[in-house]
């Protein structure tokens, strides 16, 4: 299904309880804008995993509305048995991808939200709350996104040049994005930006949507090579770098797209701060640092076999992570919806995100 719109909503849960998942094929960018129908807890999953919708925060707003779609066919029948297919969906969709943290705050939300109603509440009222609590995660994300962008935005001045990597706009949630938050609220604030945005290898999310994003809202940006980073730098063109994340821990290492820790190291040899920009729902306090971010392992066809062309000689051997880990001590300050954590530290995290993450 195909629909026209100059701002078009990444995901949108179209009906009642009985109702749909509608999200943006990401994977058609930027050259087709499609949508898919999740009417079914598989194509959720798949979904996800083969990032049709991605970025943390989306991935979150859908597993939560997938918990929904699954729990239809439990409309009538033992409570027991509503718990039980809870029990079954929610982990099932835990497994469509490992190091997005949103994913799993999501499903433990839903679940928690569910066993409040044990033995107090109907079966279709337990499934109506869960749509209204799946409804709320949404809302929430967008109030959150739009938090991030204010406060984000008053770390940039008139004027800069700013890098990011990646995805971290309105695709990747629910509204209007982490970093790229950032970078709209400034121009809406009347500050003139000028976004470099690496392509991202191997996937090309900075190429096919970043880009895109940018280009549908106004904002001044050119297109490199992620290999083009560090020569923008030293040319002066660029003066502050600001990414999202998937995954922060207590300490304040952040896992993002693979490449971001490469582009953190330049930023710190070029005296550029290098800013994360991601909601409290972002952080994992339950990990002491980066080292136990689980990273997910792609497959290797997404490197020899890019967009269905063959680049690399048959059966070479291919180390395909989704995703690398910048420390600490290379971030400048984490925008959160709740205020900018600089110093990055263990106790200043805790303060600003405290037991919610």
């Amino acid at each position: 299904m195909k629909r026209e719109s100059q701002s078009p909503a990444t995901l949108a849960w179209v009906g009642g309880v009985e109702g749909h998942l509608s999200l943006i094929d990401q994977t058609r960018l930027p050259t087709e804008l499609t949508y898919v129908d999740c009417r079914d807890v598989e194509c959720v999953w798949e979904a996800i995993r083969s990032l049709r919708v991605r970025g943390a925060p989306a991935i979150g707003v859908a597993a939560a509305y997938g918990v929904c779609i699954a729990l239809q066919s439990a409309a009538d029948g033992e409570e027991a048995a509503l718990f039980a297919r809870l029990d079954e969906v929610t982990t099932y969709l835990a497994s469509s991808r490992p190091t997005a943290v949103n994913l799993f705050w999501a499903l433990d939300r839903m679940k928690r939200c569910a066993e409040a109603l044990r033995g107090e509440a109907s079966l279709s009222e337990i499934r109506q709350k869960l749509l209204d609590e799946a409804r709320a995660i949404e809302a929430e994300d967008r109030q959150m996104c739009r938090a991030i962008g204010r406060y984000g935005a008053e770390l940039l001045a008139d004027g800069q040049g700013v890098l990011t990597h990646c995805n971290a706009g309105g695709l990747a949630t629910a509204d209007y994005g982490t970093a790229l938050a950032v970078f709209f609220a400034a121009a809406e604030s009347g500050k003139r930006l000028h976004v470099y945005a690496d392509e991202t290898r191997p996937l090309l999310q900075g190429a096919r949507l970043t880009s895109w994003e940018l280009q549908q809202r106004g904002i001044d940006v050119t297109l490199i090579c992620d290999s083009v980073a560090a020569q923008v730098m030293r040319e002066g063109r660029v003066q502050a770098v600001v990414t999202g994340a998937d995954r922060i821990a207590a300490n304040g290492d952040a896992a993002n797209k693979i490449g971001t820790y490469g582009v953190a190291l330049l930023a710190a040899a070029h005296d550029i701060p290098f800013y994360v920009a991601a909601p409290s729902s972002t952080f994992d306090l339950s990990l002491a640092s980066g080292d136990q971010i689980p990273i997910e392992q792609r497959d290797a066809r997404e490197v020899t076999h890019g967009f269905g062309r063959q680049t690399a000689p048959e059966g070479v051997q291919v180390y395909n992570p989704a995703f690398d880990v910048t420390p600490a001590r290379l971030i400048k300050a984490l925008i959160t919806e709740r205020g900018v954590i600089e110093p990055v530290t263990r106790e200043r995290i805790a303060e600003v995100v405290g037991a919610d993450a």
